[in-house]
């Protein structure tokens, strides 16, 4: 696989996919800039060797054609900040302004295109389409890396339309750190499944299984292993047709040896909102009418122990309702463990995208673990053992 190490882009145009579906505030400012930051040595490596820049993202979910709160014109004026040159738009990414703009760029511009999701064809993986976007430029770069499951077309058909295709430092350096846990992990290896649903994450525990030493279990998934071990769990969250599923997963776990640690107690509410009335219980203790949200204060000791005696880490979704202030406290106890883990205990930690990133994130810790990846759907899938599209169209 090329990687924009080893390319030289001297007077190349280089179609660079990247991942700037960032969130916006009402009045679309960007209120959470990892996944541009981490493009910006792409794309300066690029207009340092002499090549001139053509930037393709989708920002959001627009249903049907072109819609305001999801143009990516909105990210012109940050984008010119962080890389410190005015970044030209073109009001559509295929067709006359884009052809224009992309045939007028000089070595160190960079233009940006419109939503590629405002055509369904982008979706679709249409040929037509990537062909008209690899028509733009003369070289494909693909940092997209939390799109790269998807078998789009600027993800992965483009590269069936240009001559070179090349790995930006995203990709890059997503694909070596998911490589370093899956197969060159140092002993203990602790994995921390969070999130709501077992069906979410059930390919990527059994594959943990013949891995782990310890497979720490949080958030609304852990009600579900309670349901399987008779617990009551009031109204909270859970997946009644997963319970055999969930008794399969612990008896796997006994087999292959793996300390499988799930909340010892949890926070629960009367209702699901910040300021709902609170108590803590014993696991499988939720009391009719109530919720668990988050894990109480014992599982968080229990938790932090075993974090703080591992040498590597991989943590994918939150403790509970991260959202809410007063049910952050397990998340953010966490993210507090695995950073010291990595600080003081020469730990080596990934945080896999998605909720964890943005809880490590928020809490300023994103500096302060080993890698915090771009790419939560994409990263699971990598790690699930599944081909990703749009890393085998750079290696085809």
């Amino acid at each position: 696989m090329l990687t924009v190490s080893n390319f030289n882009f001297a007077d190349k145009k280089a179609l660079v996919r990247v991942d700037f579906n960032v969130p916006l505030n009402e009045r679309f400012e960007i209120t959470d800039d990892t996944r541009i930051k981490a493009t910006i040595p792409t794309i300066k490596k690029i207009l340092s060797d002499g090549g001139s820049a053509i930037l393709m993202s989708h920002l959001g979910r627009p249903k049907d054609g072109p819609i305001e709160k999801y143009s990516l014109k909105h990210l012109v004026t940050p984008l010119s900040l962080v890389f410190g040159v005015k970044v030209k738009f073109a009001t559509d990414c295929i067709g006359e302004d884009a052809i224009a703009l992309a045939a007028e760029l000089q070595p160190g511009e960079i233009l940006l295109l419109e939503n590629l999701r405002f055509y369904k064809e982008e979706e679709k993986g249409d040929e037509a389409f990537a062909q008209k976007l690899a028509d733009l430029g003369n070289v494909w770069v693909n940092d997209a890396f939390g799109t790269a499951h998807r078998a789009h077309a600027s993800t992965a058909i483009m590269g069936k339309f240009v001559a070179d295709k090349v790995a930006g430092y995203v990709m890059q350096a997503e694909l070596e750190n998911a490589k370093k846990i899956l197969d060159y992990s140092e002993r203990p290896f602790t994995a921390i499944m969070g999130g709501s649903k077992i069906s979410d994450k059930i390919l990527i525990i059994e594959r943990l299984l013949d891995k782990v030493d310890n497979l720490i279990i949080g958030g609304g998934m852990t009600y579900t292993f309670s349901l399987a071990e008779g617990g009551k769990i009031g109204k909270s969250i859970s997946e009644p047709d997963k319970v055999a599923l969930a008794k399969e997963l612990i008896q796997k776990a006994k087999e292959k040896g793996v300390n499988l640690i799930m909340p010892v107690d949890n926070v629960c509410a009367d209702d699901f909102n910040n300021n709902a009335n609170r108590q803590i219980v014993s696991r499988g203790e939720i009391p009719d009418g109530w919720e668990g949200l988050d894990i109480g204060p014992e599982s968080v000791k229990l938790f932090q122990d075993v974090i703080a005696k591992s040498k590597t880490i991989l943590w994918n979704g939150p403790m509970g309702v991260f959202e809410f202030p007063n049910f952050a406290i397990g998340t953010n106890a966490i993210a507090d463990a695995v950073v010291k883990a990595t600080e003081e205990n020469g730990a080596f930690s990934l945080i896999g995208g998605g909720d964890s990133a943005s809880a490590v994130n928020n809490a300023g810790y994103g500096d302060r673990v080993s890698y915090v990846s771009t790419g939560g759907g994409a990263l699971l899938e990598y790690m699930e053992g599944k081909t990703l599209p749009g890393v085998a169209a750079l290696e085809a």
